[in-house]
């Protein structure tokens, strides 16, 4: 029988059979192989459980952390050893044997850490045991002291070792770390495992979220919770995820944005309010965008835009004053403004008045005058988005507030007393990105309600369409005080201050096509 065969019928329970690579057989030389590595480890573990040893216990007392142990440590001349034991645990990534004794790297979430294990110290069966059935993957804990070597390593001298849990796969090729795009999407944990600079961004985005949530509550703002799954989707114009409920035998929403459940909440007294979460747009996926994504919004009554405008700048700025941020970051006390109509001045053409082509609808004559191409069905907002990403996005490196945008492509902003045809409005950019949409918020819900049912030009179907929302209408009749908006987007942030050009690689999980047989290099 060969080890294929061993491999399917004998070792691997009938549970996992086939679930490896999708299918029974392996498909290429590299699955063989991996199927090959798979049967000697499950080998391996069943042999351990033979010996009457638990290769997954409930749990190790450590008493350092391998950061610490650097720390603590650190004093220690080459050929120094301390007189205090320790205990330590991590992940087995690297191996070299000489003879009776082995040299190994442990990684924990923060460093690395070296241990040197002996044969006369532990003893030749623990020994033995420790070169046959240890494979790089295996997670240990050990006991030892620690020492420092004559090449100058901060090493532990291990007494004991502890097997905390069986690997079973091999991990990417030679701990050189992991390559393949795809793999690193789907199989997050690889990426992790080897590539720590990758698990260093996610540090980074938990304190920017951090820095956020911290500014809010330093100044009076109350962290809010509202519906993710609703009756209506809400808040913005986008394609919704759609559910149904079976209880209540209805179609239901995953929310677009939390914003009219917010309002709502200002209506109530809440006058100072924020909310992290998720939001979804059932819309199309690149380097910019992704189905499911984070953002915060922040409502204040009795301000404006204006007033957004200072609240996002003093925002911003605590985030990249966190030490934990490196050097270079955009500089958020010095922004510059510019209307949306300066900007199609500059880049686009000297005679253009974009407000004037949303207004009377030429802007579809517009864009033909500057042979762009568009789907003669799109909406005017969608080739509204197409010129300004096509022509001025990427300008906007520094930091810029870009104020004064259509009315008609606002629906929930109050428009200026000065010019009826511009919402007071502004996006954030960034490194060509958009970071942050703010306005004052519409609290007049005659024309709120004029605003839901009058058809945007152009829009041609209902996921192009805000959608009447009686409950955030009835709320609003009881009266809202007047009250400013923002909303900032954490990833799209998280992208500019880590320096990283797709949204992928911030979203630990980001959503992919659904594949089976993914897996990586053998070892």
């Amino acid at each position: 029988m060969t080890t294929g065969e061993v491999w399917r019928e004998e070792i691997l329970p009938d549970y996992w059979r086939g679930d490896c690579f999708g299918a029974n057989a392996p498909r290429n030389d590299t699955e063989r192989q991996i199927m090959d590595i798979i049967a000697t480890r499950i080998g391996k573990l069943a042999k351990i459980r033979a010996a009457g040893v638990d290769p997954y216990p409930h749990r190790f007392d450590y008493t350092h952390t391998f950061s610490a142990v650097h720390s603590e440590f650190q004093h220690l001349k080459e050929g120094e050893a301390s007189d205090l034991k320790i205990s330590v645990c991590g992940r087995l990534i690297s191996r070299r044997e000489m003879g009776k004794a082995t040299f190994c790297h442990l990684q924990d979430p923060a460093a690395k850490l070296q241990i040197y294990i002996k044969q006369n110290l532990i003893g030749e069966e623990k020994y033995r045991a420790f070169l046959e059935m240890l494979d790089i993957g295996d997670f240990l804990g050990v006991t030892g002291i620690p020492f420092r070597t004559r090449t100058g390593e901060l090493t532990v001298n291990v007494t004991d070792w502890t097997l905390l849990s069986k690997s079973l796969m091999p991990l990417p090729e030679k701990w050189h770390g992991l390559r393949d795009v795809e793999i690193r999407y789907r199989q997050r944990y690889l990426d992790l495992i080897s590539n720590p600079d990758v698990r260093q961004i996610f540090v980074q985005k938990a304190k920017i979220i951090d820095s956020i949530r911290n500014f809010l509550n330093e100044n009076g703002f109350i962290e809010v919770e509202t519906p993710v799954i609703q009756h209506l989707p809400g808040g913005a114009v986008a394609r919704p995820f759609k559910t149904f409920h079976n209880a209540f035998g209805s179609d239901f929403f995953l929310r677009i944005a939390p914003e009219l459940f917010l309002k709502m909440l200002v209506v109530g007294g809440m006058e100072k309010i924020f909310e992290i979460g998720k939001s979804f747009r059932n819309e199309g996926v690149d380097r910019k965008h992704n189905p499911e994504f984070t953002m915060v919004e922040v409502y204040r009554a009795y301000s404006d835009y204006t007033d957004m405008m200072k609240l996002c700048r003093d925002v911003l700025a605590r985030v990249t004053e966190n030490p934990a941020m490196k050097d270079g970051m955009p500089d958020f006390k010095n922004t510059r403004t510019v209307t949306l109509s300066d900007l199609f001045r500059q880049y686009v053409d000297k005679d253009v008045d974009i407000i004037d082509a949303v207004e009377t609808g030429t802007i579809k004559d517009l864009a033909k005058k500057l042979n762009v191409e568009f789907n003669p069905a799109a909406p005017d907002r969608k080739i509204f988005d197409h010129l300004f990403d096509g022509f001025i996005q990427d300008k906007l490196q520094e930091p810029t507030f870009v104020i004064d945008y259509p009315v008609a492509f606002s629906p929930l902003a109050k428009a200026s007393d000065a010019d009826g045809r511009i919402a007071e409005r502004f996006e954030l950019f960034v490194a060509g990105q958009e970071i942050a949409n703010a306005y004052s918020e519409l609290n007049d819900p005659l024309e709120q309600k004029k605003r839901f049912l009058n058809k945007p030009r152009g829009a041609e179907t209902d996921e192009e369409v805000p959608l009447l929302d009686e409950e955030f209408i009835r709320a609003i009749e009881y009266g809202m005080p007047p009250c400013g908006g923002l909303g900032i987007g954490i990833d799209r942030l998280t992208m500019v201050l880590t320096g990283n050009d797709s949204i992928r690689d911030v979203l630990l999980f980001p959503l992919l096509r659904p594949e089976t047989g993914v897996v990586s290099g053998a070892k």
